[in-house]
């Protein structure tokens, strides 16, 4: 991890930051646009096609079967269920929170806005020879909160042709309507377009890899997009009362995610700065994921050190992490302050993991500094919003004049005689 001090390493600093964000004019993007073409001629053969060259499985059928499900809830534990509904019940009841009411007001005639769940939705979860069922949780329970009526599931399979059964337990657990064994590039695709086993749906979600990626982001248009997420980030800023064990640990968390995950430490103390050094070089040395998290701290961890909480603030909202603890002495002295973050950690008992998996919140968030803009994934996200309105003759009378008036200084004399032909 390079060690900056600010406000001198401001270059530094901000070249660091700059490469950490996310760049889309990938050379992979011709791969991508290859795949959706493809899809879009020949539906499920080429999604078998694709499942074979790239997951190494030779399916027989995309949809996960009633059979396959009973075979994963006998393989996972009661202590794993038990844990999974916790998180899930977590997750509604925060989401539950976030859900809008249909509203009418008079304002000379009547108007209003209605809130209408999406009929279909996609979420996509990474898999193969991982288990992600956050993932599961984190896209399918707030869909359901918000109304959507059917949510589409679609993961890569092993190389038997099976889902991981952690994440299918989690599918049937949240109320997935439909899962299917397709991931990557094609599986967006499939959702975007329908193919003969797959009907489209009108927005996909969900965490992938870099062709999940630049799949969301082409077919953007088709379907509407959660996001565009990038690596993983964590950034912490800390004071002299900070546990360095914790802080190292919680680095770690991200770090051992992608080689390209971004874990960055912004404190007032210097000394404090070297130990949590010491301490990340400390527990590297136990982590089963050596490799992947020493990696992205070398390329991509830093460490900087301010003259105050003022300037870290300042670097905070500068860089936007996805994810940010605040682990000082009086944090809530300082978070009205906080303007761009996706999720936001108060002390050193709010580790980052406590909000991938337990505390409620969602935990697909902005990365890449588009927290500047963006929001968490949230029940909004799952409803489309109609406006509505009803004059009756009196009250358009009223404001027919208005009207008349600018549709004729735009030149647009048929929305004019639109409202004059009512009242001749």
């Amino acid at each position: 991890m390079e060690i900056f001090k600010f406000p001198q390493d401001i270059e530094g600093i901000e070249k660091k930051r700059l490469k950490n964000t996310f760049d889309f004019q990938d050379e992979r993007s011709r791969v991508v646009e290859e795949i959706i073409s493809t899809i879009q001629v020949d539906g499920d053969k080429a999604l078998f096609k694709y499942t074979r060259e790239f997951d190494g499985a030779d399916l027989e059928s995309l949809l996960v079967s009633q059979e396959e499900i009973e075979e994963a809830y006998r393989v996972v534990g009661d202590d794993y269920l038990s844990s999974l509904q916790r998180s899930i019940e977590n997750v509604a009841s925060f989401h539950e929170k976030q859900l809008q009411k249909s509203w009418f007001a008079y304002e000379g005639g009547m108007v209003g806005q209605l809130y209408i769940p999406l009929a279909r939705v996609g979420a996509y979860v990474p898999g193969g020879r991982a288990a992600y069922p956050s993932s599961v949780v984190m896209t399918v329970v707030p869909a359901k909160v918000a109304g959507v009526e059917e949510v589409v599931v679609v993961s890569p399979p092993d190389k038997e042709g099976k889902l991981n059964p952690y994440t299918l337990v989690a599918a049937r657990e949240t109320g997935a309507d439909e899962i299917y064994k397709v991931g990557g590039a094609q599986a967006i695709a499939a959702l975007a377009l329908g193919t003969e086993s797959i009907r489209r749906v009108d927005k996909i979600v969900g965490p992938g890899n870099i062709y999940v990626t630049l799949a969301k982001k082409l077919v953007y248009g088709l379907v509407d997009i959660d996001m565009l997420a990038g690596p993983s980030e964590i950034l912490i800023l800390a004071d002299g009362t900070a546990n360095t064990d914790f802080i190292a640990a919680d680095l770690l968390s991200q770090a051992e995610h992608d080689p390209l995950a971004v874990s960055t430490l912004i404190t007032t103390d210097e000394k404090l700065a070297q130990l949590t050094l010491k301490a990340v070089k400390e527990q590297l040395k136990t982590l089963p994921k050596k490799e992947i998290a020493s990696t992205a701290l070398e390329n991509n961890g830093s460490i900087i050190i301010v003259e105050d909480l003022e300037d870290g603030i300042g670097l905070v909202n500068l860089f936007a992490p996805e994810h940010f603890e605040m682990i000082v002495a009086e944090p809530f002295k300082y978070l009205g302050k906080i303007k761009n973050a996706g999720a936001i950690f108060i002390g050193e008992y709010s580790s980052e993991p406590l909000g991938d998996y337990m505390a409620g919140p969602n935990h697909v968030l902005p990365t890449g500094g588009t927290a500047r803009f963006a929001s968490p994934l949230n029940t909004d996200d799952f409803i489309k919003k109609s406006s509505f309105i009803y004059y009756q003759q009196a009250e358009l009378a009223a404001v027919k004049e208005d009207i008349i008036r600018l549709a004729e200084l735009e030149g647009l004399d048929a929305h004019a005689r639109a409202v004059k032909i009512r009242f001749q």
